[in-house]
């Protein structure tokens, strides 16, 4: 497989040629507008290179197979791992080379083979009631105690959040382990997996649940609308597994499309996505944390105190997606 190769020289300041300014990058995003569109409109402004962005919920893979080599995408942008790994298994991105990605992007937030990066990292947590339960101490093993029966609410276990979540737990534990550990889960379900991570807070919030699970930028977004704030004040947020591996992570991320035809600008972009502005963008507006080492989050989120996050690579997660599919469709956990 051919890798595109940066031809970007660190520290040299150069205008936007002719070349780039006739040229228009085109972006495919799983990630929200009022996130993307500030962020591309600064690098516009400081390349000359122009980006149109097509955004989609879900079907992007779909679309670039049927476009094939006459697909006018050059980047793809996704909300969550799985998004990645899809494109990466249907052949739909190359590998970039490019030493100021891997400066900006620690080896276990990209792909070994370079064909993805991280953009940010978002932490599976556990909220809990405040009124109920308080501020916990617990592991995401502990979703399958009985003393819990009742208790918890969750999104499908299919969405691709859940299923990060379970593949990190085959990986620690095995695939057996895991599965018993997913019907313990299952069995103190307080309702049918549905809604989004937002609704599981506010499910506890109106007393159907105790427990919710839910990525951590959702607590910032809840308290950043009139409407959800009461929601999200309802709840503590819990860091899981803090005594031993850490918390599961999961990732949005980048990857340069097959057939690209502005490979040069298109490497252009990610790196300024890897950068230190656009990182504290996405940091601030969507409340996630950067995946730049030197970037700091936000204040509100900063607030919620520091944590241990799991070690696991990201990349490893991929070699258990199949299995923690199979899992969840073993105990029909959404039934």
């Amino acid at each position: 497989m051919k890798i595109a190769k940066s031809m970007a020289i660190l520290g040299l300041v150069c205008f936007a040629s002719a070349a780039n300014a006739a040229e228009t990058l085109t972006v495919y995003s799983y990630r929200q507008a009022f996130l993307v569109e500030p962020i591309l409109a600064n690098f516009t402004k400081e390349t000359g290179i122009d980006v149109d962005v097509v955004f989609s919920k879900k079907g992007i893979a779909e679309r670039m197979m049927r476009e094939g080599r006459l697909s006018p995408a050059d980047i793809v942008l996704t909300s969550d791992f799985s998004r990645l790994m899809e494109l990466v298994d249907k052949d739909l991105v190359i590998p970039v080379d490019s030493e100021l990605l891997k400066a900006n992007i620690p080896a276990k937030y990209r792909s070994r083979e370079d064909n993805w990066y991280a953009l940010t990292m978002r932490v599976r947590n556990i909220y809990s009631s405040k009124d109920r339960l308080g501020k916990l101490d617990i592991d995401y093993e502990d979703l399958a105690d009985p003393k819990y029966k009742g208790k918890i609410c969750t999104r499908s276990g299919k969405h691709p959040y859940n299923i990060s979540l379970v593949a990190s737990m085959i990986a620690h534990h095995g695939e057996a382990e895991a599965k018993t550990w997913l019907e313990g889960w299952k069995a103190n379900l307080a309702r049918k997996p549905q809604g989004n991570d937002r609704a599981q807070v506010k499910a506890v919030k109106e007393g159907m649940c105790d427990i919710a699970i839910g990525n951590s930028y959702y607590l910032g977004k809840m308290l950043q609308d009139p409407k959800q704030v009461p929601w999200a004040e309802a709840v503590e947020i819990n860091f899981p597994n803090q005594d031993n591996r850490g918390s599961h992570i999961n990732v949005s991320g980048m990857a340069l499309a097959k057939y690209s035809k502005h490979k040069d600008n298109a490497i252009k972009l990610m790196e300024y996505l890897s950068g230190t502005a656009a990182q504290k963008n996405y940091a601030e507006i969507n409340m996630e944390y950067p995946v730049k080492a030197d970037v700091k989050p936000s204040d509100l989120v900063a607030s919620w105190g520091e944590f241990k996050a799991d070690e696991l690579p990201i990349f490893k997660l991929a070699e258990y997606h199949n299995a923690a599919v199979r899992l969840l469709d073993e105990v029909k956990f959404d039934l």
